[in-house]
């Protein structure tokens, strides 16, 4: 994705909380990403190019790259925005009351840069029975196959030459 080339705190790997200021991110996010990411906005509904995405996966935080779904775990909601049942661990959403526009909700952050990307309702399938409802545009993905070829090249490299050991 274009946002790790300008972003330097994006990464896939990295665990570490990431701590920018407003001005900061607004350098490095495209402006649609930091309208809904920084600044609590939502994409308008069935434009997210995740609707009707069926690919085997992981989807990962376009603000800072942190693992948030699997695919496996992706549903039709008919919600007009990506829908999951379940987050990749505890630690990868981070929870907050939204009473905004006259409503209670519970928004759903990234665990890593706090950054805003949707809300979480009770009315999902099992076995969760929850509903994350997620902005497309604060999302990336990466397909299976290309996270299984990046771990085995690293793998190689950190393997002593001659053997098939670490």
């Amino acid at each position: 994705m274009d946002t790790e080339k300008k972003n330097p705190v994006y990464s896939n790997t990295d665990t570490s909380k990431v701590l920018l200021s407003d001005e900061e991110w607004q350098k490095i996010l495209p402006k649609e990403v930091y309208n809904i990411a920084r600044q609590k906005g939502t994409e308008r509904p069935w434009s997210s190019k995740f609707e009707n995405f069926s690919e085997i996966g992981t989807y990962y935080c376009a603000v800072c790259g942190n693992p948030l779904f699997r695919s496996d775990t992706k549903f039709e909601s008919g919600c007009g925005w990506p829908s999951f049942y379940e987050p990749i661990s505890k630690g990868s959403i981070i929870y907050t009351p939204d009473n905004s526009h006259g409503m209670k909700r519970t928004e759903v952050r990234c665990g890593r840069c706090k950054s805003h990307l949707g809300h979480v309702f009770d009315d999902g399938p099992p076995p969760t029975g929850l509903r994350y409802c997620i902005n497309g545009v604060v999302l990336d993905f990466a397909k299976a196959q290309e996270a299984e070829k990046k771990y085995n090249e690293e793998g190689t490299k950190n393997k002593t030459p001659g053997t098939d050991k670490d």
